[in-house]
């Protein structure tokens, strides 16, 4: 299992939130390409992005500053935010971002999504973030009446082999990632499935690992000292 630490950028700066919550953005550093250069000394085989401003607008914000971070590291980028269409997948993809994560435009448009696959193959991911079971979009601002797992088959089935599933309300909070509904969704798909959302600690990636899934997103735990990257690569 990989552990990949997180950069969620909003305003140009590097914030965490507590549970989506926008009106709880806390600041945790101010250069993202200082934060990015720290994960991979650490020895990070991946970092994940998110613009946060564009997972509001439904376009990319932050995308000069996220491509700048990108040309100044050797570790593949993840990222996800704002992305609604091929256009941009194809733009992001050409200016060197490794997986492009789709949510809202997953939801919205599944053929999209299996053209995206068709033409990219795997550098397309999608990101399932769920209330209460339920698959949240547009900045996790609308829930809609979707199954996280009906909505994983049908990405699975149109080609789809990495999901990034995030329980919204464990996100920012240190509480623990949410094993249940992780097992759930493991029993009935066969692609790749990325933990995120939670994780407060060393137990908690041991608890992901066991699982054998195969990556884990953390941010908050870093950020806050809960969780020493260093330490969470060596398991």
């Amino acid at each position: 299992m990989i552990i990949i630490p997180a950069i969620d950028l909003r305003q140009g700066k590097c914030v965490r939130l507590y549970q989506g919550d926008f009106s709880k953005s806390t600041q945790v550093a101010e250069d993202p390409v200082k934060v990015a250069e720290e994960f991979q000394e650490t020895g990070a085989e991946y970092i994940h992005m998110v613009d946060l401003d564009g997972a509001l607008e439904g376009r990319t914000i932050n995308e000069d500053i996220i491509i700048n971070v990108v040309s100044q590291i050797k570790v593949p980028v993840e990222l996800g935010g704002g992305i609604r269409d091929l256009k941009t997948v194809d733009r992001l993809i050409n200016k060197g971002i490794s997986r492009v994560i789709l949510g809202s435009a997953a939801l919205r448009n599944p053929q999209m999504v299996r053209e995206a696959v068709r033409e990219f193959g795997d550098h397309i991911a999608v990101g399932i973030d769920a209330k209460n079971g339920k698959v949240s979009i547009e900045g996790w601002l609308s829930t809609s009446d979707v199954d996280y797992i009906d909505f994983a088959l049908k990405m699975e089935d149109i080609g789809v082999d990495n999901i990034i599933f995030t329980d919204i309300s464990r996100d920012g909070t240190l509480k623990g990632p949410n094993l249940e509904q992780l097992e759930a969704l493991k029993e009935k798909i066969s692609c790749k499935i990325t933990a995120s959302g939670g994780i407060k600690d060393l137990e908690d990636i041991k608890a992901l690992k066991a699982m054998d899934l195969y990556g884990a997103i953390t941010g908050k735990a870093i950020y806050d000292g809960t969780l020493s990257l260093a330490e969470a690569l060596k398991i």
